[in-house]
């Protein structure tokens, strides 16, 4: 799930860890079990087809393979849609939102691949710096499960405040060091962009930021991409049965190359990062 039209989420396998099997399961070459060239990957959003619509003629070219892309309005059906064999691949999702995904799936999915991370960011109207936030700043943060974390996540990582990580959904009323004062308040994740012009300063996922025109050159801070939040990078997922499938493990490769790179920054500028070789600190 991404934070783009995706972009923006949320809480999102096994005995191993997610990056063990992204790992293994790339590097692993088996024979494909079909002749079959086509391979139907499942997308939520506008957004992310433009991308693969240029990893599509790559496959094409590259290996003679026909990707047929089909787009989902959320980030459910995508992954029933692979349970039920409807679609083969689906790239939409993070690792976090995954892991709970799949548990309420059975387990049948595993990833082969990363795509992207879609860092979420602070911004300010009326700020150039952090340093600049006075006491008693208000600083807005989405208010659904998730994307409240993760904003904590950034608030914390900027050194802002601390808040308790032993609670399994934290909120605004969980933060325990606030030396500056600061008024966090939650607000609905899509008011946050909104709602920059009558506070100080505010965490706004990326996709809002993006209809909402904000600079994001121009953020306050920028999250960043470590062991800590890798559960935020994207992933591309199969049916655990097919997860060594060489025509799949050939999509992935065509999608991780430096010409997706070069497409990613003409899309996105800044806003997104190619994550399949980034290495976590």
């Amino acid at each position: 799930m991404n934070t783009r039209k995706i972009r923006l989420v949320s809480t999102i396998v096994g005995a191993l860890s997610v990056s063990v099997l992204v790992t293994s399961t790339v590097s692993q070459e088996v024979p494909a079990n079909s002749k079959n060239k086509t391979v139907t990957v499942g997308l939520v959003g506008d957004s992310d087809r433009q991308l693969w619509e240029y990893v599509k003629k790559d496959a094409a070219k590259k290996y003679n393979i026909n990707v047929k892309l089909k787009v989902f309005t959320d980030y459910v059906k995508p992954n029933q849609a692979l349970v039920d064999k409807s679609i083969d691949l689906n790239a939409m999702q993070t690792i976090d939102y995954f892991k709970e995904q799949n548990k309420h799936l059975g387990k049948k999915l595993v990833p082969i691949g990363k795509t992207y991370v879609t860092p979420i960011r602070i911004y300010s109207e009326k700020y150039k710096t952090l340093d600049d936030l006075p006491k008693n700043a208000t600083i807005i943060v989405p208010n659904d499960g998730s994307n409240e974390k993760r904003a904590l996540d950034v608030l914390e990582s900027a050194k802002l405040i601390k808040y308790d990580h032993d609670k399994k959904v934290p909120g605004v009323k969980d933060i325990t060091t606030n030396k500056k004062n600061f008024k966090v308040k939650e607000v609905n994740s899509e008011q946050t962009a909104s709602a920059l012009k009558g506070v100080d300063a505010g965490v706004v996922n990326t996709n809002y930021a993006l209809d909402a025109k904000l600079d994001i050159d121009k953020a306050l801070y920028t999250e960043p991409v470590n062991k800590a939040n890798k559960g935020y990078i994207n992933i591309i997922v199969s049916r655990k049965d097919k997860q060594n499938k060489k025509i799949y493990r050939q999509v992935v490769k065509t999608y991780q190359t430096d010409k997706t790179k070069a497409h990613m920054k003409d899309l996105y500028g800044s806003a997104e990062k190619a994550a399949w070789d980034i290495k976590l600190k």
